[in-house]
């Protein structure tokens, strides 16, 4: 058996340093071969740079995924193709740089395919078919891994939804990302991929889904926009961890992760 644990959206510093303090000993009590972190909004809630980027592999995370904000830090697009052990939606034009998916090898030699996907429907960027992204991907690189685990970073539940029906059978694990809010239907799919809507965020949940809730309150209430600063309190982290039968290349189990500070 292998175990993948998934977190959620990091989101801000207090996102980050809960995640650094906790990983190894996540780690070490899931069991988890391998740890995925979405850090999309790892640096002051938009975005990711690569000092924070190396931080998270040094605390633990094998792969980091990003997602609609990847470009919000400025420099970023020089710094990526630098950085090994993150990737950029696979479904963003060809030109943009980064990889578009990681290979993590366990000790035993077990080979996960990871790669991200953007949603269309609700979603400010332009990219391309998650659907029709995946579905060439998983094919070009048959043979090249064991198991794959698709995250797809979208707004609508449906598509997210259709999207792990889409390739159940093909991953042993699709998870999805983007909301900051963690759903309760994780869920085995009848070919064997293990499902989540959305896996939730790492980071302050006292305010609205990572934000200073006053601020986000006045803008609702007078139409104003105003800068939303990360909340502080409440601070947690939520994820997907997920359990595969390496030899059939199926999710037998699959439950929902939290830890509160």
């Amino acid at each position: 058996m292998k175990k993948i644990l998934f977190l959620g959206d990091v989101v801000g510093a207090a996102g980050r340093k809960f995640l650094y303090e906790k990983l190894a000993e996540i780690r070490a009590e899931t069991q988890a071969d391998f740890i995925i972190v979405n850090g999309e909004n790892a640096a002051a809630g938009s975005g990711i740079n690569a000092s924070i980027a190396r931080e998270l592999v040094a605390a633990g995370a094998d792969a980091i995924t990003l997602g609609d904000h990847v470009w919000d830090q400025r420099g970023f697009e020089t710094e990526l193709p630098r950085l090994e052990k993150i990737c950029r939606p696979a479904n963003l034009p060809e030109e943009n740089p980064g990889a578009p998916f990681l290979t993590l090898t366990a000790p035993d030699g077990f080979r996960l395919l990871v790669f991200t996907v953007l949603g269309q429907t609700f979603m400010r960027a332009r990219c391309g078919c998650p659907f029709r992204c995946a579905d060439a991907l998983l094919s070009r690189l048959a043979g090249t891994f064991d198991a794959a685990f698709v995250e797809i970073h979208a707004e609508a539940t449906s598509e997210k939804i259709a999207f792990g029906r889409f390739l159940d059978g093909r991953a042993v694990g699709v998870v999805g990302s983007h909301t900051h809010v963690a759903t309760a239907d994780e869920q085995i799919l009848p070919a064997g991929t293990a499902y989540q809507t959305d896996a939730g965020m790492c980071g302050p949940h006292s305010g609205v889904i990572g934000r200073d809730a006053d601020a986000v309150l006045k803008s609702f209430l007078d139409g104003r926009p105003r800068r939303f600063e990360i909340a502080e309190g409440d601070v947690r982290l939520n994820g997907c961890l997920i359990t595969c039968d390496e030899t059939q290349k199926k999710a037998v189990a699959v439950a929902r992760f939290s830890l509160v500070r």
